[in-house]
Parts: structure tokens; sequence; C-alpha cells
């Protein structure tokens, strides 16, 4: 089981992403409606990567695979990775991430829109 470390930018994005899921989560008891919006949706998706991350970085769900555009932080020749939080999905969510700083540690880089 790996250390999840985050990033600033990682870390805010997260957390805007859950406020908003727990603020419709909140409508919606008030409303009496019972289906899901998509701001838990997508919380629900981003928080589910992350537990695959903690538990397994090469699960085959994320479709983990390195990604030049970004620079590691940690090391000048290290790798960062790229894993779907989506898929087959106009906008999808992709999670940045990379090995580090220290062993058995990952850190969240970005949580974003794929392009």
């Amino acid at each position: 089981m790996f250390q999840v470390q985050w990033t600033d930018a990682a870390a805010a994005t997260y957390a805007e992403l859950r406020a908003k899921a727990q603020a419709s989560v909140q409508a919606r008891a008030r409303s009496k409606q019972v289906k899901a919006t998509k701001d838990e949706g997508l919380f629900k998706q981003v928080h589910k990567c992350v537990t695959h991350l903690q538990t397994n970085p090469r699960h085959p769900g994320l479709n983990t695979h390195e990604f030049h555009s970004l620079e590691n932080p940690y090391e000048a020749d290290g790798k960062v990775f790229e894993a779907y939080v989506q898929n087959q999905t106009p906008g999808a969510y992709r999670l940045f991430w990379c090995y580090g700083p220290d062993k058995g540690q990952i850190t969240i880089l970005a949580i974003t829109p794929h392009p």
C-alpha cells in the first residue's frame, strides 16, 4: 500500500470536487431526488482512482501509462504517469502522478479534464 502525497493544485482540485459533490447530495436530499448528479459521480470516480493508485498503481482499470509533457518534481529523469479517472467521455478526467518523494509514496500532481 502506497502513502499518497498531494501537490497544492491537486489537493485543491480534489477538495473542490468533493465540495461540489457534497453540495449536490444536500440539494438532492432537500428536493427528494433519487438520481445522483454528475458532480457526485465525478467525485466518486476520482476517489476510486486514488484508492486504486494507493493499493495497486498498475490496476488495469487505471490504464496507467507514462506521460511525457510533465516533469517529475523529485528527479530530473523520473517518470510521470497518467491514470484514467474516466474513459470514453467527452472531457474525461485524468490524474497525473509520480513515485516519491520517498520509497512507498506516490505524489498526485494534478487532476484535470483531458484536453
